[in-house]
């Protein structure tokens, strides 16, 4: 079986963001689940970058979190999307979709069009 690649540096941020919005409230092992699912399970969320992360942008004001209980009735802290934070989903939204476009567009160049 093909191991999963880790989520491509400068996107966990993104996707934890996304995942928020979509899906409200989340623990962080359900975010990592998510966004797995959501990959079609290609891709495997590292959980020693997904923890930093989620320090990170809560203290950069993207996202807030409090302490409640899991499906499984156990304590876990659940972070939600704050306004900066969907202000910041923005912004990265359109430039990844710009990157996306520029990356399309190499893919399909032919000899003719530059020439």
């Amino acid at each position: 079986m093909k191991e999963k690649p880790d989520v491509l540096q400068g996107t966990l941020a993104l996707m934890v963001l996304k995942t928020l919005d979509v899906l409200g409230p989340q623990h962080g092992y359900g975010i990592a689940r998510r966004i797995e699912q959501i990959s079609g399970d290609l891709l495997a969320v590292n959980q020693g970058s997904l923890y930093p992360l989620l320090l990170k942008l809560e203290h950069e004001g993207s996202i807030a979190s409090q302490w409640g209980a899991s499906e499984n009735n156990r304590r876990a802290r659940f972070y939600r999307l704050t306004e900066a934070g969907r202000k910041q989903l923005r912004a990265q939204t359109r430039d990844w979709e710009q990157t996306a476009a520029i990356i399309t567009r190499f893919f399909n160049v032919k000899a003719e069009d530059i020439l």
